[in-house]
């Protein structure tokens, strides 16, 4: 749609600028105030109605352009919480960026092919995402299509990502002094101590996709006292949520043996939120990066495999969603690097930020003018929900 090109390249440079903005003031998860305010304030220049505090996030949003006329909701995602120390070392400065530009530039074509527009500023995907509590209250069950692009070292195709749980075990014991009595104690820390042997024992049979990885968190105060509370934070993944869900059974089994095998009481807790499995939509990313190379993309791989865990995959859960890489062209630049964050505000950054908003608008307007393409990405929902 060439009226898209040309909005684009109309409020580049205001893009440019927001982008900038929020590379120089760096806010953690849940802390994202100045940056919310920023987005929001774009939107509402371009007659969004907005809403922020959802879900009892107060730097969540949610912005609506309603054309007026019947037609498919097109969504898009904006992420905005930065890393401790290296700031946007994950390019989120660039995602939220991106997700708002393309929200502003499809707003300006609804009159001419109707349907509505929706941004969601979505807080804290580095540590609590906001995603899961918006999945589980319904914010993305009218929503045709959820997209969102992310920055990385080159472009490919949107993928998978892992089902991860953080759990946390704490183990009371007793204290004394560890050389005078200690038959008079309970060590916590050997509670932890042989919940990580278990789990390393617990490696050799579970799936290669599965990934356990953890720390102790307090571990005692000093040598000579019996620890009598030791705490261990562990990550835990699967490439699907029913498996995850059978080995985290198993995990907390080891934990429980760990604690009778020292006389310690355990309480276990999830210290941040479970994120699902990302399950991207096969013909709505098949769309996106035709879209894509439209904007002036030159090469886009397939989708690579992902360790790592998105909150994107509870929204995958409920709408048809995507989660797909731009890439800097510059293969093997590490994200979470000072050196990613430095990149997000060069020229070369600046040019990603254009191309993304303009393949996510694009798609936007082609799900709305094609309803056969709608028919088709809901019918692949549907096959991958069965």
């Amino acid at each position: 749609m060439e009226e898209l090109h040309k909005v684009v390249d109309q409020i580049k440079f205001r893009l440019w600028e927001i982008s900038d903005d929020l590379f120089e003031h760096p806010e953690l998860g849940d802390k994202e105030y100045r940056s919310m305010g920023v987005l929001v304030d774009f939107l509402k220049e371009h007659r969004f109605e907005v809403e922020t505090g959802l879900v009892n996030r107060e730097t969540s949003f949610k912005a609506v352009f309603d054309s007026g006329q019947s037609g498919p909701t097109v969504a898009f995602m904006a992420e905005y919480d930065a890393l401790p120390g290296v700031g946007h070392g994950c390019g989120h400065n660039m995602i939220a960026t991106m997700g708002t530009g393309a929200g502003v530039a499809l707003s300006k074509v609804l009159d001419q092919i109707g349907g509505k527009v929706v941004v969601f500023g979505t807080p804290a995907e580095e540590t609590n995402g906001a995603k899961v509590p918006m999945a589980e209250s319904g914010l993305f069950d009218d929503m045709d299509v959820a997209m969102m692009v992310h920055p990385g070292d080159v472009s490919t195709e949107s993928g998978e990502s892992l089902a991860m749980d953080a759990i946390q075990f704490a183990y009371f014991g007793k204290t004394s002094h560890a050389a005078a009595a200690p038959e008079e104690g309970i060590n916590a820390l050997d509670s932890v101590i042989q919940l990580f042997n278990g789990i390393n024992a617990l490696r050799q049979h579970v799936k290669s996709d599965v990934r356990m990885h953890g720390v102790i968190k307090e571990g005692g105060v000093a040598a000579n006292v019996v620890p009598d509370k030791a705490v261990a934070q562990f990550y835990v993944r699967a490439k699907d949520r029913s498996y995850l869900n059978k080995v985290v059974a198993q995990v907390k089994e080891i934990a429980q043996g760990a604690a009778a095998m020292t006389g310690a009481k355990l309480e276990i807790s999830n210290y941040e939120l479970s994120y699902d499995d990302m399950r991207t939509n096969k013909i709505l990313s098949d769309q996106f990066t035709k879209n894509l190379y439209q904007a002036g993309e030159t090469k886009v791989l397939p989708q690579k495999i992902s360790y790592g865990s998105i909150d994107m995959g509870n929204v995958s859960q409920v709408c048809p969603a995507i989660h797909p890489y731009i890439g800097f062209d510059k293969p093997g630049l590490v994200p979470h690097t000072t050196e990613f964050a430095n990149e997000t505000v060069t020229e070369n950054g600046h040019n990603v930020i254009a191309r993304g908003a303009l393949a996510l608008a694009l798609t936007g307007a082609d799900i709305i003018q094609q309803p056969d393409l709608l028919k088709s990405i809901k019918a692949g929902f549907d096959n991958q929900h069965k």
